[in-house]
C-alpha cells in the first residue's frame, strides 16, 4: 500500500468516527511551500513525506500557534501526547535539531542521537520524543532525547500509517482501554 492509499484509510476512518476532529485538519500544503521549507531546511523531502503533506499540512492556523511551546499540532491525534506536525512545525523542530557536521553526537557517526538526515513529522510538544523519516532510504524512526534513537522501526510511512489506522479502527471496536470515540471526536482516558 502506498503513503497516499495508507494515509486515506487513516482519514476515513477519523470521518467516520471522529467527525468533529477530521474537521478540524486543514488541506493539503502547496508544492511551493513544501520547495520552500526544501530551501530553508537545506535538505530536500522525501517523496512519502512530500505525498502526505500535499494531502494534509497539519500545521496548526498562525493564531493558535504557541510561542512558548518547542512544537505545536492538532492534540490527540494520533495519541494522546503527541500529534502529526506540519511543515512549519518541522522545520522549527528539524531547525533546533540539525547540526552543522550532519549528526550529533560528533564523536558517534554510526550511532547518532540525531542525523540531519532525520525529518520530524510527529512529536510531543516539547520536541523530545516523536518519529522521524530518513530521507535517504524512507524509514520511520523513533527519537526520545538521553535515549538511543530506533531507525527503521518502520520500513516506510506508509507501514506507519497502516499501523495509525489499525489503532483507530481498534478504538472504533471498543477495544482500546485507553481511547474511545465520543461526541465525534477522540477521547483519551
Amino acid at each position: 500500500m502506498s503513503v497516499a492509499e495508507s494515509w486515506s484509510r487513516v482519514m476515513s476512518l477519523l470521518r467516520e468516527h471522529a467527525p468533529a476532529d477530521h474537521a478540524d485538519l486543514p488541506g493539503p500544503a502547496t508544492e511551493d511551500t513544501l520547495a520552500a521549507a526544501e530551501e530553508r531546511m537545506g535538505i530536500s523531502l522525501h517523496g512519502d513525506l512530500r505525498t502526505w503533506l500535499l494531502q494534509n499540512n497539519l500545521d496548526l492556523p498562525e493564531e493558535d500557534v504557541d510561542d512558548e511551546v518547542a512544537c505545536c499540532g492538532f492534540d490527540g491525534f494520533p495519541d494522546e501526547g503527541s500529534f502529526f506536525l506540519g511543515i512549519r512545525a518541522m522545520e522549527k523542530l528539524y531547525a533546533n535539531r540539525a547540526t552543522p557536521c550532519g549528526f550529533d553526537p560528533p564523536d558517534q557517526p554510526d550511532y547518532p542521537f540525531w542525523r540531519n538526515e532525520w525529518i520530524p513529522f510527529l512529536s510531543d510538544q516539547d520536541g523530545w520524543m516523536g518519529k522521524f523519516i530518513d530521507v535517504r532510504d524512507g524509514r520511520v524512526g523513533s527519537w526520545f532525547v538521553g535515549e538511543a534513537t530506533g531507525t527503521g522501526e518502520y520500513e516506510s510511512m506508509a507501514q506507519y500509517f497502516d499501523s495509525v489506522a489499525e489503532t483507530l479502527t481498534r478504538i472504533a471496536d471498543g477495544s482500546s482501554p485507553v481511547c474511545r470515540f465520543t461526541e465525534g471526536r477522540l477521547v483519551w482516558s
